[in-house]
């Protein structure tokens, strides 16, 4: 039976992985890119939907582990390690427990989703949770890279950003082209970074005719790249992107700059109802971060009859809690057929 293709296979000229690297693979990437109808018709452009949350461990984290965990299997690896707020954390724990190594994962207590971490716990990975924000974790892991036999499995390893180029290859390869406008939310901005280069990559491969705007967004209280300092508290509902020094920052900058596009915030209350709206009005159930995009396009707009892609970036399973607070309980009936047809308002007479 042959193995699930996944990234590596399908874009392998394009990506630093040689004849005898071992391909570690759950069959990541090819993603759905869904037209969004009624989001399309509130910005006046066509606006498709990137979901990331369709990859195995339900986030775009996986395009980039891997290239990471496939790396360090060939380079001899035994362990890896990662800082995360929680879909990093399922991902790396996933991809080592398909490689056979050891994974050991950073997070800040209290700042992780319980679906990201049931994910980690259950692929084995060791879970630290430290008294403290991301940011701090990830220094703790940086350390740990540079004095231990492990290797780091953050963006701030290329091999991550590498993998996650793959994203604007699959968005170019479906539409032809790329778009005029590419929209995601900014955290560690690892993504956005990676986005840039695969356009640039593959414009100069002669796949692309031209390259998008790319636009990031980020939470009001957790928006470093915006406000042009370190947040030390960052604060918002949207836990993946709770980040107050990006590792990325130069690449993100860089990014929205050469690009022609930018990097703006939104607030708490822009994100829950663009979270809500995808759910109900889409049909695409993702977490807080990845209504970011759709919060930021909504508020930004969109040139008229252009093409647009939101990457939604992890899967609305990952926070359960948050989607729990979102909605009312089940309503609680007998097994009486009256009292069912009258909760469903099919009481009336119709004889």
């Amino acid at each position: 039976m042959r193995p699930p293709r996944g990234v590596i296979e399908r874009y392998r000229d394009l990506l630093p992985v040689g004849e005898k690297t071992p391909i570690v693979s759950l069959g990541e990437g090819g993603t759905p890119l869904l037209l969004a109808p009624r989001l399309s018709e509130r910005v006046g452009a066509r606006v498709l939907l990137k979901v990331e949350g369709a990859n195995p461990t339900g986030s775009f984290k996986d395009r980039g582990m891997t290239v990471a965990i496939s790396r360090a299997l060939e380079d001899g690896a035994r362990a890896v390690v990662c800082a995360s707020t929680g879909n990093t954390a399922a991902s790396a724990a996933a991809y080592a427990a398909r490689a056979g190594l050891a994974c050991s994962v950073v997070v800040p207590e209290g700042g992780m989703a319980l679906g990201k971490m049931a994910q980690a716990l259950v692929h084995g990975a060791k879970v630290l949770q430290v008294r403290g924000s991301f940011d701090e974790a990830l220094a703790l892991v940086r350390e740990l890279g540079e004095r231990d036999p492990v290797t780091i499995v953050n963006s701030v390893n290329p091999d991550r950003i590498a993998g996650q180029m793959t994203a604007a290859f699959e968005v170019a390869d479906a539409l032809g082209d790329a778009p005029d406008l590419h929209c995601l939310p900014v955290g560690n901005a690892g993504n956005i970074t990676a986005a840039w280069r695969g356009y640039r990559l593959y414009r100069e491969a002669g796949r692309a005719g031209h390259l998008p705007r790319l636009f990031g967004f980020q939470a009001n209280g957790a928006a470093p790249l915006v406000t042009g300092q370190p947040v030390a508290q960052p604060r918002t509902v949207a836990g993946a992107i709770r980040i107050g020094r990006p590792a990325s920052w130069k690449g993100a900058i860089a990014a929205a700059s050469e690009s022609g596009g930018g990097i703006q915030a939104v607030d708490d209350g822009e994100i829950m109802a663009a979270y809500r709206f995808l759910a109900a009005e889409e049909g695409v159930f993702c977490e807080p971060a990845s209504a970011v995009p759709v919060a930021g396009l909504l508020r930004l707009g969109a040139p008229p009859g252009s093409t647009v892609v939101c990457v939604l970036t992890g899967h609305g399973l990952k926070d359960p809690d948050t989607a729990l607070s979102q909605i009312g309980s089940p309503v609680s009936v007998e097994a009486d057929l009256d009292q069912v047809r009258a909760e469903l308002g099919l009481s009336g007479d119709d004889d």
